[in-house]
C-alpha cells in the first residue's frame, strides 16, 4: 500500500504518557492509518513522488482533537444571526437589536442567539424590555443555554401563541405573567418550536454551505472529530451530501434524540439506526434529557432553586426514562444523557445501575455537562463505568467567581461552591471528556482544554477563577479531547494515540499544549490538521 503523507522532524507527544516520543517522523498509509514511526530519514524514504511530505520543523504533533459534545448542523443554523453573547446589559442588546432593525425589510424576521440572561439583572426574562425596539417585527431570540428563547409580540402573534401550553416535555412552558400573558419566554424546544416553526428556513443549499463553512472553520481550530449530539432535521442527510463529496472536514459519531413520549416502536427504530452512516459519520448511541438548565429554572435538583424552580425531571414520568435506557443497555446502544442538576444525575446513574443488574454486556454510557452533584454520587461514575461529559467553558463565560450571576444565585452558595467538579469526578476515577456544546460556547479546542485548566473568564482572564480547585492538569485537559473521547466512543485500540495501525487523525501545534501556559493556550497556533491521512488545514508557515 503507498504512503499518503508523511511528516517530518516533529516532536510526537503522546498524550497516554504526556511525554515526547523517541521518533521525529511518521507515515500515513493510503487507508488513513499510520504505518510508520522513525528518525527522518527513514520515514522519508517510504515516500513516493506521489506522496504527501511536510517538514514540520520541530512542531508538536499530538493525536487528533475530538470535542466531545457538539451541535454542528443546528449551530450553523442558529448561528446565523446576531450574536448578542458579547451584550454585558439591557442598553447593549437594545443598541444591537435596533441597529439590526433599521436594515430590516417589511416583515422581515430577525434572529438573534447567544443572548446571557445575566443581562436583566434582577428583572424576569422576558420581551417587556425590546418591546420598544421590536415593535411590530417578528423577532427571536435564542438565550444562551439554547433551551430557552424570547420570542417578540409580533412573532408570537404570528404562531397564535397567546397563552400557557401543555406539553410532553415536562418542563417546557410557554411563561405567562398573573393575568395568562406570554412575556415571551419560551423554554425548552417544545415551547420554542412553536414560533421556530413558522419562521422563515434556510434553503437545503443555503444549510450546507452554512455547515460546510463551520466545520472548515472546526478543522482550522484544529478538531479532527465531534461527537455530534443531535441528528435533528436534515442533519444526517447533510453530513452524508458533505462526505460523499469528499467535504467533510471531521469525524462526526452522531447520537439521535430520544424524547419523551417515545414508544417501543420509537426505540426500536434507535437501536435499527445504529451503525448507520459513512465514512467519516456513524450513528452511534441516543442522546436524552434529565432536565433543562439551571439558568432558566428548568434543572432537576433535590432541592429547589432561590425562585422554587427547577423541581422536577424533563421526563414528565422517570421511570419511563430508565425503561428506555435499559432497553438501549440490553441492544447494546450507549446513552448519553443531559444531566445537569443533582437529582438528575443522580436519576441517571440509578437506571443505568438498574440497567446493568438486569444484564447485557459492557456499555460506556455518559452523563452530559453534571454542572452541579453532590459528593456521593462522584464515586459511582467510576463504579458504574458512566463517562462523565463537561464543558469547562460553560463555567469559565457564565458564571462569576463571587457567585453574583444567575446561575450562582439560583443555586446558592453551597452549591454554586461545588460547580462543575472536574477535579473530584477525575479525582474520582471518573473518565472525564471535554467539549464545548457549541454553539453554547465557542469550539475552539485550545479554548476549552484552557478554561479546564484556568477556570477564568475567556474574555477578561485578569478575573478570578470559579473554582480553581476543581481545575484539571495540563494533561488530563489534552486527555480530555484526545484519548477520552476516543475511549467513550470504544475506539481506544485506533483512536486517540500515536501508534501503528492507528488512525493517521492529527493536530500540529507550534509548541507543546502542554507547557504552554493555560491563559495563553487559546492563542497557541495550530499549524496543520490531518483527517484520515489528508491535510484539512495548513497554516502559510508551514
Amino acid at each position: 500500500m503507498r504512503t499518503r503523507l508523511v511528516l517530518l522532524s516533529a516532536r510526537l507527544l503522546d498524550p497516554g504518557t504526556g511525554t515526547v516520543l523517541p521518533e521525529t517522523a511518521l507515515a500515513v498509509s493510503d487507508d488513513g492509518r499510520i504505518t510508520a514511526l522513525g528518525d527522518d530519514r527513514g520515514i522519508r524514504a517510504l515516500a513516493d513522488p506521489a506522496t504527501t511530505v511536510v517538514d514540520l520543523r520541530g512542531a508538536v504533533v499530538t493525536p487528533g482533537l475530538v470535542d466531545g459534545h457538539l451541535h454542528p448542523v443546528t449551530g450553523a443554523e442558529l448561528t446565523h444571526g446576531l450574536d448578542l453573547s458579547y451584550c454585558a446589559d439591557l442598553d447593549d442588546v437594545r443598541e444591537v437589536l435596533a441597529r439590526e432593525v433599521r436594515n430590516l425589510g417589511r416583515g422581515d424576521w430577525l434572529f438573534g442567539w447567544g443572548l446571557d440572561p445575566n443581562v436583566f439583572g434582577g428583572l424576569p426574562v422576558g420581551i417587556a424590555p425590546f418591546d420598544s425596539v421590536l415593535d411590530g417585527v417578528p423577532a427571536f431570540l435564542l438565550l444562551f443555554d439554547a433551551h430557552s428563547a424570547l420570542a417578540s409580540r409580533r412573532a408570537l402573534e404570528l404562531a397564535g401563541v397567546d397563552g400557557p401550553r401543555t406539553f410532553d416535555q415536562a418542563s417546557a412552558e410557554v411563561v405567562c405573567d398573573t393575568d395568562g400573558r406570554p412575556t415571551g419566554l419560551l423554554q425548552e424546544d417544545a415551547a420554542c418550536e412553536l414560533v421556530e416553526r413558522i419562521a422563515p428556513r434556510p434553503t437545503p443549499e443555503e444549510s450546507r454551505e452554512r455547515l460546510a463553512a463551520v466545520l472548515r472553520s472546526m478543522a482550522a481550530a484544529g478538531l479532527t472529530g465531534g461527537h455530534a449530539m443531535d441528528a435533528n432535521g436534515e442533519s444526517l442527510a447533510l453530513y452524508g451530501q458533505l462526505d460523499a463529496a469528499g467535504e467533510l472536514p471531521l469525524r462526526l459519531r452522531v447520537a439521535p434524540w430520544c424524547q419523551p413520549g417515545t414508544d417501543t416502536d420509537g426505540v426500536r427504530a434507535l437501536i435499527e439506526q445504529q451503525g448507520t452512516g459513512g465514512d467519516l459519520w456513524r450513528v452511534t448511541g441516543v442522546k436524552l434529557f434529565m432536565d433543562g438548565t439551571i439558568d432558566n429554572g428548568t434543572a432537576w435538583l433535590e432541592r429547589p432553586d432561590c425562585h422554587g424552580e427547577s423541581t422536577h425531571a424533563f421526563w414528565p414520568d422517570p421511570a419511563a426514562y430508565t425503561r428506555v435506557v435499559g432497553e438501549l443497555h440490553r441492544a447494546g446502544v450507549p446513552t448519553a444523557t443531559h444531566a445537569i442538576g443533582d437529582a438528575a444525575v443522580r436519576h441517571a446513574l440509578d437506571a443505568v445501575e438498574q440497567a446493568r443488574a438486569n444484564g447485557g454486556g459492557t456499555v460506556r454510557h455518559r452523563i452530559e455537562h453534571i454542572e452541579t452533584v453532590p459528593d456521593d454520587t462522584l464515586r459511582r461514575f467510576a463504579e458504574l463505568g458512566v463517562l462523565a461529559s463537561m464543558q469547562p467553558t460553560h463555567c469559565c463565560d457564565f458564571t462569576r467567581a463571587d457567585h453574583t450571576d444567575n446561575w450562582s444565585r439560583r443555586l446558592g452558595e453551597e452549591r454554586a461552591s461545588h460547580a462543575w467538579r472536574c477535579r473530584d469526578l477525575a479525582d474520582s476515577g471518573a473518565t472525564v471528556v471535554l467539549g464545548s456544546d457549541w454553539p453554547i460556547a465557542p469550539f475552539p479546542p485550545l479554548a476549552v482544554m484552557a478554561g479546564a485548566r484556568h477556570r477564568r473568564p475567556s474574555r477578561d482572564l485578569s478575573r478570578p477563577p470559579h473554582g480553581p480547585e476543581q481545575a484539571l492538569t495540563p494533561l488530563e485537559a489534552l486527555r480530555g479531547m484526545t484519548t477520552a473521547p476516543a475511549y467513550a466512543a470504544g475506539e481506544e485500540a485506533t483512536a486517540g494515540g500515536l501508534a501503528v495501525g492507528h488512525r493517521a487523525d492529527l493536530t500540529v501545534f507550534a509548541d507543546s499544549p502542554l507547557t504552554t501556559a493555560a491563559t495563553d493556550l487559546p492563542e497557541l497556533p495550530v499549524l496543520l490538521t490531518v483527517l484520515d491521512g489528508r491535510i484539512t488545514h495548513r497554516a502559510r508557515e508551514i
